[in-house]
């Protein structure tokens, strides 16, 4: 009962929130209206919000044991359902989706299908069980479920679980600093460096001063902050171009009309002469290739003697800096000119193809021919890496330990799920709204007239929006234009003509969700860290405040490593985090589903299924990342063509089987574990 009271009573706090946080977006027109846009809106949404996490977490400091790890167990269902929506919803899925429905549409599906049957298996196969075990960490419930009886569970099972549970959030968490430091540097003008500076203190003043407690209440308000620098820019949209608030309710008159553009304009002669020009263009970059490391030197040199040339002839200082500009750019060494170059020529195939209507399938998925083959199965292993990824991730399960009970943690699931439909819902419109905008109003006008906020973004960010006049019309075309997919849902209110305020507002969205997710990661690492190393393999004689205070000392460590690890900027954010989905799912998914449902797997077992699917996921990756290729100097071959960030179709089953198979061959499980399972699986 008291519970129940108590939700009613944070409900209306945070729809008070909700409706202080719309006032203030609204007193920000107020003053745009009065003093013109500028940085001065984008410094003002980023220290308020970070203001706001920073209060939360003032109010929410504690340094009891259980409130720090679990926040007590007792968040209701429906704000746990917000706040582990908000732990997902991290700045790929935020900034990305959008930009990968704009740029790939039926590909994008992947995404979407994947991580919402991942949210039904945790709850149908996972979610109450775990909840029912009443561990503090994900390593902790595997520990003690395959330690054969032993008071403290298996020290093997738990270092393992612990180094992959570390491997599997930091490759997340630095997917996400790198995301925060994009935000910042975009908006407000400001290093990269500095930008990823100003994200690490909004992630460390919550989860620092009072763990899953501060985080989880965080997490809450900033759902509410995505959440609405989404549905507000995408209802002023939909008002301002169609006359409609809700353009969910129109999506297909807003395809259809998408549709219609795409198919008129892919048959001119015009588009037709940039395609002939990119795949000539491919061509010459693939015989570049071939020709290494003869080529990258002999493009050198005619880049130096062009730089020697243009200083003897006197030539202006801008036509002297250009030069210098492309030399600095060069690739360092023929390996990095073969990754440079290998994404040039994929790039320029892509665009020197006829663009499939979003309405239909992919062009090779209709070609009877291997490539389409091959684009058909990446999409689906990458439909289930992340769907068993989602089901895998610590930091997910970490957060139905704080549930009031097993029925709770099913209840929050399915908040969970309400949560991010409203997301889902709602992206694909913005997505198809800003490329009908661009389809009218960028289209066929002539370079001497770009729109403002086209050099506006130019200057920010050279790379967010390249436009060529490769076929030397003079205008516009829609093969000429490359916009990179992580600004579309950034410059959408510049793109559709809204007020500035409402790209600081889309920021601070970003910003939310790129935080909310950093803030469970860290947590996570730092307690598994603190509670299965520090406290179970180390000695069990600390008190609970030393434990708390070892899990903050921890946490401050691996945020500052994972900040100086983004500085490095190890790759693409999308990528990042499907990495860190399929990793998650080659380590875990077997030995949680077994711990379940199986009475055979004992301790070696699921050792052997843990280090065999990380092993065998984590290698097809390295062997095929650029950033990892260039450090080892080690280039790998794709398996059947598989897409590393689908690296989970080898490590899954191989977890499988590794674990089956070597529990087969090792002493059976005593009669314990058999009733720990059955008490398990009468989770209600």
């Amino acid at each position: 009962m008291k519970i129940r009271s108590d939700s009613k009573q944070v409900a209306s706090y945070y729809l008070l929130f909700a409706g202080g946080f719309l006032f203030f977006v609204y007193l920000m027109g107020l003053l745009e209206v009065q003093n013109g846009p500028g940085l001065w809106l984008g410094y003002v949404f980023l220290f308020v919000t970070i203001a706001v996490y920073a209060s939360i977490g003032l109010i929410c400091r504690t340094s009891d044991m259980t409130e720090y790890y679990v926040a007590g167990r007792r968040i209701p269902a429906v704000f746990n359902g917000m706040a582990t929506a908000a732990d997902w919803m991290s700045a790929a899925t935020f900034i990305g989706l959008v930009g990968i429905l704009f740029s790939s549409g039926y590909k994008a599906l992947a995404f979407i299908v994947g991580w919402t049957g991942g949210f039904c298996l945790v709850a149908m196969l996972i979610a109450p069980y775990i909840r029912r075990f009443g561990t503090f960490t994900i390593p902790d419930f595997l520990a003690i479920r395959y330690g054969q009886g032993v008071e403290g569970g298996s020290a093997m099972v738990r270092l393992v679980a612990v180094a992959i549970t570390i491997l599997c959030s930091f490759v997340y968490l630095v997917a996400q600093i790198q995301g925060v430091g994009l935000i910042v540097t975009r908006f407000i003008g400001v290093e990269f460096g500095i930008g990823v500076f100003f994200g690490l203190a909004g992630i460390l003043v919550c989860s620092f001063l009072g763990g899953m407690r501060a985080v989880t209440w965080t997490q809450v308000a900033q759902y509410i902050i995505l959440i609405i620098a989404l549905l507000l820019p995408l209802s002023m949209i939909s008002l301002k171009k169609h006359d409609h608030v809700l353009p969910q309710l129109h999506y297909g008159k807003l395809l259809e009309e998408i549709n219609y553009h795409e198919t008129d304009y892919a048959v001119t002669a015009e588009e037709q002469k940039v395609r002939d020009f990119y795949t000539k263009h491919a061509q010459e970059l693939k015989k570049r290739i071939d020709q290494l490391p003869d080529s990258y030197f002999k493009q050198k040199q005619t880049l130096e003697k062009e730089l020697q040339d243009a200083r003897e002839k006197q030539l202006s200082l801008r036509e002297i800096k250009q030069i210098e500009k492309k030399l600095n750019a060069y690739p360092k060494d023929p390996a990095d000119a073969y990754d440079a170059w290998e994404q040039e020529r994929k790039e320029a195939l892509l665009r020197g193809q006829k663009a499939a209507p979003s309405m239909t399938p992919p062009p090779s998925w209709q070609a009877d021919d291997k490539a389409g083959g091959i684009d058909q199965l990446n999409f689906v292993l990458l439909i289930f890496c992340l769907m068993f990824g989602t089901a895998s991730l610590p930091h997910i399960l970490t957060r139905f330990f704080t549930t009031t009970s097993v029925a709770a943690a099913r209840y929050s699931v399915f908040w969970t799920l309400f949560f991010v439909a409203i997301f889902y819902l709602s992206v694909p419109a913005l997505a198809v709204m800003v490329k009908l905008d661009l389809f009218k109003n960028l289209v066929g006008i002539s370079y001497a007239d770009l729109p403002t906020w086209v050099l506006n973004w130019r200057k920010l960010e050279p790379i967010a929006i390249v436009l060529n006049d490769v076929n030397g019309d003079g205008f516009v075309q829609w093969a000429e234009i490359s916009i990179s997919p992580d600004m579309v849902i950034l410059a959408a209110p510049e793109i559709t003509g809204l007020p500035y305020v409402i790209s600081g507002l889309v920021a601070a969205g970003a910003l939310a969700a790129a935080l909310s997710t950093a803030d469970g990661l860290l947590l996570t690492i730092s307690n598994s860290i603190s509670n299965d190393v520090y406290y179970h393999l180390m000695g069990r004689k600390a008190t609970h405040q030393q434990r708390v205070t070892s899990a903050k000392i921890i946490l401050l460590a691996v945020a500052l490593f994972a900040a100086y690890v983004t500085s490095l900027r190890p790759g693409d954010i999308l990528f990042l985090v499907g990495a860190a989905f399929s990793l998650a799912a080659s380590s875990f998914f077997a030995v949680l589903i077994m711990a379940v449902y199986s009475k055979t797997i004992n301790k070696w077992g699921a050792i052997a299924g843990m280090v065999t699917g990380v092993m065998i996921s984590g290698t097809y990756i390295a062997l095929n990342y650029p950033f990892v290729s260039r450090i080892t100097g080690v280039f790998g071959d794709r398996w059947f063509g598989v897409d590393p960030i689908a690296s989970g179709a080898f490590g899954i089953p191989a977890s499988f089987i590794a674990a089956y198979v070597v529990s087969k061959l090792t002493a059976k499980n005593p009669p314990v574990i058999d009733k720990l399972v059955d008490y398990l699986r009468t989770a209600r």
